[in-house]
């Protein structure tokens, strides 16, 4: 099981697809490490987020906490703070870090609306890698405006030996966000398609996997199905700043309250069963690495034969070839409503 922990919703950040800084959490309501040391141990792995986390003044508590829950930890930020996360990578040196970068300068600092925060991102990059930690990386939430600059991003992660992380524009309670949308889709589509053509130039399977991952985040962009069955609720949970337990932040729905449960309380509850039977049956054909990646875990071997179907496709491929490998997710003749970005 996996888990993600959202420690705040106070956010320096003023993105342009998120309105979560419009919604911060007050401090004193913000769950603590000793509600945080509810979640269960032996989890393969578990995401602490915000808002922006390093706004958390007792983080360094947190991450003691989950670390003995569970065997990686991942914290996204900004990387607005240098000192901070450069002095929490210095206690913890086995932890990895994301910073989200949405392109090179220019898109980054209009659409997360910090000036200069292309700079200080980058700059907490530098450090991190200087020190020597291992588990380190980019991370773009993919639009029209910036879909341009994802293969230069990638590019230098490459060159930086950094890990490259990609999401699309979400429409969900958790980012108080319901228009975005894609007006340019196909534009966006070869842009992913030329990362998934990079990534199968790479020796690296596990590179591999995550051009199957971009592969369907194109089919996303479309606004199709997801290829996998999502089992949040089940191999993934979320515990929210107000230390409520959710099956994913897409479904606005509590399966429990650490501060008067246990989490075992909560967990095997007639009322999670319920929120299951909702997952089920939920439409919202979410495609995100924290609900896809434990997905593709599980039912390994249909990412694996994608993999041996069509890694030779791509490499052959040239820029006009590249469009046509995703034509059974473009829409024949119709438009993309208001729900393309959900």
């Amino acid at each position: 099981m996996e888990g993600i922990v959202a420690v705040t919703y106070r956010c320096n950040a003023r993105c342009y697809m998120c309105n979560t800084w419009q919604h911060p959490s007050p401090k004193t309501e913000e769950v603590t490490p000793a509600e945080v040391a509810k979640i269960p141990s032996g989890l393969k792995f578990c995401n602490i987020t915000g808002g922006e986390p390093f706004l958390r003044e007792d983080l360094g508590e947190i991450v003691d906490v989950v670390k003995s829950k569970a065997d990686r930890v991942v914290i996204s930020t900004n990387g607005y703070f240098t000192d901070r996360v450069v002095a929490l990578a210095r206690k913890h040196c086995d932890i990895g870090i994301r910073v989200s970068l949405e392109g090179l300068p220019a898109a980054n600092d209009e659409l997360r609306g910090i000036p200069d925060g292309f700079d200080h991102g980058l700059r907490t990059i530098i450090e991190l890698k200087h020190m020597g930690l291992k588990d380190i990386g980019f991370g773009i939430t993919v639009s029209d405006r910036n879909a341009k600059d994802l293969l230069e991003l990638y590019k230098l992660a490459l060159s930086m030996d950094l890990e490259f992380a990609t999401a699309v524009t979400h429409n969900a309670y958790y980012f108080h966000k319901f228009d975005n949308e894609f007006k340019d889709p196909d534009m966006i589509a070869k842009e992913f398609l030329k990362l998934v053509q990079e990534l199968f130039r790479t020796r690296k399977p596990k590179s591999w996997f995550r051009a199957y991952f971009n592969y369907y985040l194109v089919n996303k962009v479309y606004g199709g199905k997801r290829p996998l069955s999502c089992e949040c609720g089940t191999d993934l949970f979320v515990v929210d700043p107000f230390a409520k337990v959710k099956p994913c932040n897409a479904l606005d729905v509590e399966m429990g309250d650490l501060r008067t449960q246990s989490f075992d309380e909560i967990w095997n509850s007639d009322r999670a069963r319920e929120i299951r039977a909702q997952v089920a049956t939920c439409d919202r054909q979410c495609w995100m690495i924290g609900s896809a990646a434990p997905a593709m875990k599980k039912a390994l071997w249909t990412p694996v034969q994608w993999i041996l179907k069509n890694r030779r496709s791509f490499l052959n491929a040239s820029e006009g070839e590249l469009f046509e490998l995703s034509a059974e997710f473009r829409p024949r003749g119709e438009t993309l409503g208001d729900n393309a970005g959900e």
